[in-house]
């Protein structure tokens, strides 16, 4: 189990490098991390977009279970799509 908050922090010099990204799910940085994030924890179909606020998305990931399945290498990448982690309220987010 890695350490979200710790993880995050450490990648946090390659925010939004998308272009640094080297196997691409997705050409678009959104779609891209959208795609990473259900296939390490595939939903029931609900929207990945779980809130809002003023320029901000919330991701409806359970953050406990990411934190059980992904790499430091997934990390890197979410990173660089542009998510983000709040350590605060123990989620994911993005700006739009």
């Amino acid at each position: 189990m890695i350490d979200l908050d710790a993880t995050f922090k450490k990648y946090n010099d390659d925010y939004s490098e998308f272009k640094r990204v080297e196997n691409k799910l997705h050409p678009r940085p959104d779609l891209c991390a959208f795609l990473l994030l259900d296939k390490l924890l595939p939903n029931d179909g609900r929207d990945m977009v779980c809130g809002a606020e003023h320029d901000e998305i919330f991701l409806d990931v359970d953050c406990e279970k990411l934190a059980a399945v992904a790499t430091e290498e997934d990390i890197l990448m979410l990173t660089r799509c542009g998510v983000r982690y709040d350590s605060g309220t123990d989620s994911l987010a993005m700006f739009t």
